[in-house]
């Protein structure tokens, strides 16, 4: 197996960040506005966009990404292995993703079946294009230290993504819709389907594949997956990632109708006023006249700054404390910034804030990581066996991705529907509808207690995940030492 371990320049690095920047443009969107889109824009039941949410993000986790990690690993070709499903798939993306969000004239069966079968093409085209993405990254290099540094640059550039997503397409749907979200979804979309696909090429272009198996090695996918079940710290990461996702989903996915349906409004246009002021005075006006959508912006925005702070600081902090430790750490004190979100009166929009930035920074700590120690399972797995299979690997992180935003987002829906949510159907989808009480603290509670579970519950499983700083040193060494033999001998 070659083992270049050379230094990965910053073109490179950047490259490859801004493949994960164009997949995050969707995958934000999902995260953040799918349930919105589908029971307020879109026009579907609360249940049925539940059950469409779960059906196909469950079908996605378990069935799409372990055939495309297995095909990954076979793949053969002049570029890599995982490089060629980058370029392929770039394009196709950014269409099914501009039809996802579309709002077809159908009947509300139609629609339906519409939603269905546009959901399940694009989660189809995610994993073949991040999937093989992320393994991309345990083959670049097989120096940890530079992992750790890949990382950090490309979630950067994802924050970049949930940035935009999360604080500005909001306002500039209502503005490209002149009022009317399903057309502004549409115009915005568009353009992110075009951007994001001109990023996957340049990724493609500027990434090399260094940590080749020689060709001696051979495994068959009942090895593979006998592996995999086999690999304890793999079998916690996917556990875990499942849990992070399903936080990331719910809260995500609730923060929009927490603001419309919890937080004050009063209290909310009297805090935002000045920092609207000070935005116009240097030329900023994304954000409009409406309190609500330029407060939910600026509420995601402090967030996301200080979680890119948080970012900055999780290479130093890995390469010192280990992966492992500084992730589980991390991610109960971001914890505690989510659970007191329950004790927050409807007028502590200053608190409100306060905790999102404090959540925001703890977290942006634990992003890198997770990613760089699926990696790190991969080297694992060939320190075990003396077989290296990345991107079925990676597929742990894709399953519970996956899982995690179906289970989240479905849960979003069902909950407000079991608070007693009001959806637009088609009758009422142009007119202003009153929620019951009961909706605030069913919004409340998503953006609290219900998505803390799940984050404590993995900070739980870390306790069991082996790969600590000391073996990460004595698996990079041994490794180092074991290809380099095989090199000789070939």
């Amino acid at each position: 197996m070659s083992n270049n371990l050379q230094k990965v320049s910053v073109i490179e690095k950047i490259g490859y960040s801004l493949g994960d920047l164009a997949a995050n443009l969707v995958f934000q969107s999902l995260i953040t506005y799918l349930a919105f889109f589908y029971t307020d824009i879109y026009g579907l039941k609360n249940n049925d966009a539940s059950l469409v949410m779960l059906v196909v993000g469950l079908t996605a986790a378990f069935l799409f990404n372990p055939i495309i990690g297995a095909l990954a690993d076979r793949t053969k070709s002049r570029w890599g292995k995982f490089r060629p499903w980058i370029l392929y798939t770039s394009i196709p993306l950014g269409i099914i993703a501009l039809l996802a969000f579309t709002t077809p004239d159908f009947s509300y069966k139609g629609k339906l079946i519409y939603a269905a079968v546009t959901y399940t093409l694009l989660l189809l085209l995610y994993a073949a294009n991040n999937l093989p993405y992320s393994a991309l990254s345990g083959v670049i290099t097989g120096d940890m230290a530079e992992r750790n540094s890949i990382s950090s640059i490309r979630f950067v550039a994802v924050m970049f993504a949930q940035f935009f997503v999360q604080v500005f397409m909001l306002p500039i749907i209502e503005y490209a819709g002149g009022g009317d979200k399903a057309a502004g979804i549409e115009s915005v979309m568009t353009w992110l389907a075009i951007i994001g696909s001109i990023m996957l090429l340049i990724t493609f272009f500027t990434t090399r594949e260094r940590i080749i198996p020689t060709l001696e090695q051979k495994s068959t996918l009942k090895e593979d997956l006998s592996d995999l079940v086999r690999n304890k710290p793999w079998i916690i990461m996917l556990l875990v990632t499942i849990l992070i996702f399903i936080t990331l989903a719910m809260k995500g996915g609730s923060y929009v109708y927490y603001f419309n349906n919890f937080v004050d409004g009063a209290a909310l246009a009297s805090f935002i006023a000045p920092i609207l002021n000070f935005l116009s005075s240097i030329g900023i006006n994304f954000f409009g006249s409406d309190p609500v959508s330029a407060g939910f912006g600026l509420f995601n925005a402090g967030g996301i700054i200080f979680m890119i702070v948080g970012i900055s600081l999780s290479k130093k902090l890995a390469d010192k404390y280990g992966k492992r430790d500084v992730f589980m750490v991390a991610l109960v004190i971001s914890t505690l910034f989510i659970l007191i979100f329950y004790f927050f009166p409807s007028q502590s929009v200053v608190m409100m804030f306060c905790s999102q930035i404090l959540h925001g920074f703890f977290y942006g700590i634990t992003i890198p990581v997770l990613w760089a120690m699926i990696a790190d399972v991969a080297d694992y797995s060939e320190w075990k066996t003396n077989r290296r299979a990345t991107a079925i690997i990676f597929s742990a992180m894709m399953v519970g991705l996956k899982a995690g935003l179906a289970i989240g987002g479905a849960l979003v829906a069902w909950i407000l529907g079991l608070y007693g949510y009001v959806n637009k159907d088609a009758i009422t989808l142009v007119q202003e509808i009153v929620q019951p009480e009961s909706v605030a603290q069913g919004a409340k509670m998503l953006v609290s207690i219900y998505p803390s579970i799940p984050f404590l519950m993995g900070a739980g499983l870390l306790f069991f995940y082996e790969i600590n700083k000391k073996k990460e040193v004595q698996i990079e060494q041994e490794l180092i030492e074991r290809r380099k033999t095989k090199n000789n001998n070939v």
